[in-house]
């Protein structure tokens, strides 16, 4: 009988919930947040300048005025320190035979570095067509590795870089240019670094009968800066990537707190350097147990209508889980539709902040509506609030609220993403 009145009584939660949505969603309020996020004096929130810190602040009082409560400790910044290495010397040997310096690429995070057979550093050979998954394997296995590049990836393998920012980590990875079985090899490097502070904005809604089951809602609130003049406008204002998903983020932490919470933990975050290789995402999933996540609303670019017009979304990988077919059947009957990713062939689904835990395993999804073929203002000067309709927005915001009911009150459960490599 107890079960019987606790299923009753979550249904009657999950429809309490769905009807008040587009009570607390409004398109005044979109426009509120949107204005400040993408106002000129942000000066496109670019990671590590001035205009990413009042972004930031900007962020966490809004979080505050909500009634969170910060994710870790007592503030809702969750900062992290990138390093940007700068290479001042390299040589190499390989069986006494000198290298191009051109042909050697370290990531390091020492200052001077001398690697050789005796190490004991894996050694790993790129020599098939699936160059990138290749690189992104060798990276994600965490392990000191020399890696030898097949000459027929002489054009790409600049783009390996060893200049590129990124963590502190204990592990370097030598590639090297180059189809060989080496019985001695020598690498020397030197580099200088330096070192920038970047910072996430968390905040939660302790859930009730489940805390310790986790659904996430995110955004990324960086962008570009400030670049080159076009038509005398130089600030990349970036108001629907993604100051967009930045204020359904918002907008739905105020809602679920106004409701009252729910039986699940909800955790909102908008992180950082996702346009510069996604470093907040990553930081942000390391500090947490991707088991105990149930799901992941990433919310990005949906100040436009989609290609199928207003009252509509799509959802990125929309076939790794069933939590699309949640999402849908929720909405049944509200005349707001989502769809699966019409742009299969882009990849969203790993290029977006949702993809370092969906690669663990977490039912990761973004929700969108750019037409990400023919979008006129992505990466422009011209992505400005003027471009945006802020009666579509409440709507996909008030959707999105809608959809999530039955996971955030713990009746449903997505299905996990199989772990990347295993589709």
């Amino acid at each position: 009988m107890r079960k019987i009145v606790f299923a009753a009584t979550m249904i009657l939660s999950v429809s309490a919930v769905a009807q008040k949505a587009d009570g607390l969603i409004s398109a005044k309020e979109v426009e509120r947040i949107e204005t400040v996020l993408a106002a000129d004096d942000m000066e496109g929130r670019r990671p590590g300048t001035p205009g990413s810190e009042k972004a930031a602040e900007f962020i966490a009082t809004e979080f505050k005025k909500a009634g969170l409560q910060p994710l870790q400790g007592n503030s809702f910044m969750q900062e992290f320190p990138i390093v940007r290495p700068k290479l001042l010397s390299v040589k190499g040997e390989v069986d006494d035979v000198e290298l191009d310096p051109k042909n050697i690429i370290v990531s390091t995070s020492q200052a001077d570095l001398k690697v050789n057979e005796k190490m004991g550093y894996a050694i790993q050979h790129i020599t098939t067509s699936n160059f990138q998954n290749q690189v992104q394997a060798i990276r994600r296995a965490n392990q000191n590795t020399v890696v030898f590049v097949d000459t027929s990836f002489s054009k790409l393998f600049p783009r390996l870089g060893g200049s590129r920012p990124g963590f502190k980590s204990p592990v370097n990875i030598i590639f090297i240019l180059g189809d060989a079985n080496p019985k001695e090899f020598t690498i020397k490097a030197e580099h200088s670094f330096e070192e920038t502070m970047y910072k996430n904005v968390v905040g939660i809604i302790p859930g009730k009968s489940r805390k310790d089951e986790q659904v996430i809602f995110s955004g990324h609130y960086d962008h570009l800066g400030i670049g080159k003049p076009v038509n005398g406008d130089s600030i990349y204002n970036g108001a629907n990537d993604d100051a967009a998903g930045i204020t359904a983020v918002i907008m739905l932490a105020n809602y679920y707190k106004k409701m009252g919470g729910a039986e699940r933990t909800l955790v909102f975050s908008a992180f950082t350097a996702e346009e510069s290789g996604g470093f907040g995402a990553t930081y942000f999933s390391r500090q947490l147990a991707p088991e105990k996540v149930m799901a992941m609303f990433n919310i990005e670019m949906i100040g436009t209508e989609s290609k199928w017009g207003r009252n509509s979304a799509f959802i990125t990988g929309f076939e790794k889980s069933d939590m699309g077919a949640i999402l849908q059947r929720n909405l049944e009957g509200s005349g707001f539709t989502f769809h699966p990713d019409p742009y299969p062939q882009q990849n969203l689904f790993y290029r977006s902040d949702n993809a370092t835990l969906a690669r663990l395993g977490v039912p990761a999804h973004t929700i969108s509506t750019s037409k990400m073929d023919v979008e006129p203002n992505y990466h422009k000067v011209s992505d400005e609030v003027g471009t945006l309709d802020m009666e579509n927005m409440a709507a996909i915001i008030s959707a999105i609220a809608k959809s999530a009911t039955s996971i955030v009150m713990g009746k449903d459960t997505p299905s996990r993403v199989k772990p990347e490599g295993l589709q």
